[in-house]
């Protein structure tokens, strides 16, 4: 088996005997478990003001004007003081109706988790969370699915029923894709044509994919409010000591023996890790993309409180401010 082989970073650590199991989770079931853990403990530390998640989304220039003792010095314009000689602050109105999409990775790689929690299940957290705090309050959401190609698009509507069916189809067991290797450009590409009206588009995806996305993604991040929530396992970057394992690849269905007791396998296998991770973290960066990393082993809401440090520096920089320190995770 040669070295390159062995390396590959799609190929996934399960047991030799086992399979992936095929479990539907309920979507109202789902659904009211986060508004009663998540959601109101993200409405306790937000003092309810939900728009501290997307304020950075509809933000638009409303007006200019003289400063004013008390204003807010982040908003100066220097390009129009300058040309003025008189110091002019910028002034912005918040777009409160909002159209997000979810582009929605659901390849068979997805379908990893070396604890509890699998990939696949995450997204579905993740999607119900913001499409519930996004529609309570009167917007629209709609996805774009994608196993091995794609094969559902659901128009952006409101409301809970709207939600639910979203991840009724989202859920689908059967929707794990055919064999094939992930190719994420099909999936951007369709979303560039398709959505037309400026939106919110959260691309939830582990990004494991062919080459050729990238340019794909710095269009759509033209013309759009991007976001790519990068789902992972730990054991997707370092393998521990686990003996003679099976390493299957999640989507081919490809198996090879190794022996994770060889430390320079170990290091090998981390070290193309570090690459890929690098490669997808350059790219999202070169496209002006933010960027949410989510593991499988973390707490929904300690990410979603993440999310909002990274959406309160974007607020700032929108309004042409220095962003304050935040501790918000991103590449």
């Amino acid at each position: 088996m040669s070295e390159s082989r062995r390396d590959r970073s799609r190929l996934k650590a399960v047991a030799s005997s086992g399979g992936v199991a095929r479990t539907r989770p309920d979507p109202e079931g789902l659904l009211r478990r986060l508004e009663w853990t998540v959601i109101r403990r993200l409405d306790g530390l937000l003092q309810g003001d939900y728009r501290t998640l997307f304020r950075a989304f509809g933000l638009d220039l409303a007006d200019l004007r003289e400063y004013q003792f008390h204003d807010d010095v982040r908003h100066i314009d220097w390009n129009v003081t300058a040309r003025l000689q008189v110091p002019h602050v910028r002034e912005y109105y918040a777009d409160r109706e909002v159209t997000a999409w979810f582009l929605l990775d659901l390849s068979g790689s997805l379908d990893f988790g070396s604890g509890a929690v699998r990939k696949r299940t995450l997204s579905a957290e993740l999607v119900a969370l913001l499409g519930r705090l996004l529609t309570r309050h009167g917007n629209r959401v709609g996805a774009v699915l994608y196993s091995d190609e794609v094969d559902a698009v659901i128009p952006a509507r409101a409301g809970r029923r709207h939600l639910l069916h979203l991840l009724d189809r989202m859920l689908d067991p059967l929707r794990t894709g055919g064999g094939r290797e992930t190719n994420l450009n099909v999936l951007l590409e369709k979303a560039h044509k398709l959505i037309k009206r400026r939106s919110v588009i959260f691309i939830v995806s582990d990004f494991i994919s062919t080459p050729g996305w990238e340019r794909a993604i710095a269009l759509l991040a033209r013309r759009h409010e991007v976001v790519a929530v990068r789902l992972y396992d730990p054991l997707e970057l370092e393998l521990p000591d686990l003996g003679l394992i099976t390493m299957q690849d999640a989507e081919t269905g490809e198996q090879l023996l190794v022996d994770t007791r060889d430390p320079g396998f170990r290091r090998r296998f981390a070290q193309a890790a570090e690459h890929r991770e690098a490669v997808v973290r350059k790219a999202l960066a070169e496209a002006g993309v933010d960027c949410l990393e989510l593991a499988t082993d973390e707490e929904l809401l300690a990410a979603l409180l993440r999310f909002v440090g990274l959406r309160k520096r974007r607020s700032q920089l929108a309004a042409g401010g220095v962003p304050a320190r935040a501790s918000a995770a991103g590449p």
